[in-house]
């Protein structure tokens, strides 16, 4: 993690201003800058970019799992060692003509979580996971999402206790499900936004026919979701396992 030495901190609060999630606060009685380790999510901004001018700002070296997996979820440049993808770890369906991750008749749900500048706490990302999976959701497993690897039990999304407390810039929660039960699942979304401190925004990845439609998109108008306005799409240039 990262501290700030009070020897050569002279309280400018530059850094206060680089920092993503407002956990670098200013000491009135010591005239000096202070990092929040409750609230640090270790992204690494402040250190990487060197933005002291008295590079009062050192890392501290990271003493558990947790730690480590704070860091490598909230720094944009590292790489996950189990999925060998940089920037939170996840490619989510990127490259789903390819992996076939989400096949015909189901839908990939991808539920971004902490952003823009909020973070979230793994307590807040466990209630999701848990309604998802509950309303029917087949959550990823940990070698296509590093959440997954704090998962007590897959099936239910529950992760583990000592976990919960810890803050992340952002993270990701992966599965899919059958397209019947796609409203389910939004409804549950629109059920647990109401019992966490942070934000989120949510994903649907779904094949669509020649004219671009999937009719179960009208659940969102039933639902009275707005429709999505933006996407990426995928062309299918990998093909074998598209056709499944």
């Amino acid at each position: 993690m990262a501290r700030i030495n009070q020897e050569k901190c002279v309280g400018c609060k530059i850094c206060q201003t680089y920092c993503t999630v407002d956990a670098i606060g200013y000491v009135d009685s010591a005239e000096k800058c202070e990092i929040d380790p409750g609230l640090c999510v270790e992204c690494y901004v402040c250190l990487r970019q060197k933005v002291c001018p008295k590079d009062a700002i050192e890392p501290v070296e990271l003493d558990s799992f947790y730690k480590q997996f704070q860091h490598v979820i909230s720094d944009p440049v590292e790489n996950h060692g189990v999925t060998g993808v940089t920037g939170r770890g996840t490619e989510e369906v990127k490259t789903n003509d390819v992996s076939g991750r989400v096949r015909r008749g189901e839908v990939g749900v991808c539920i971004d979580m902490g952003r823009p500048g909020m973070g979230v706490y793994l307590r807040d990302a466990e209630k999701v996971a848990m309604a998802c999976a509950k309303a029917g959701v087949e959550l990823a497993p940990a070698e296509h999402t590093p959440l997954a690897a704090l998962m007590t039990d897959l099936a239910t999304g529950k992760l583990a206790d000592d976990c919960l407390n810890f803050r992340l810039l952002s993270v990701i929660i992966e599965g899919k499900c059958r397209e019947g039960e796609l409203s389910g699942v939004l409804k549950a979304l629109k059920t647990v936004e109401k019992e966490i401190d942070t934000v989120f925004s949510l994903g649907l990845i779904l094949r669509v026919d020649e004219n671009g439609m999937n009719p179960t998109l009208g659940c969102l108008d039933e639902l009275g979701i707005a429709q999505p306005h933006r996407g990426k799409v995928n062309v299918g240039l990998g093909k074998p396992l598209s056709l499944a």
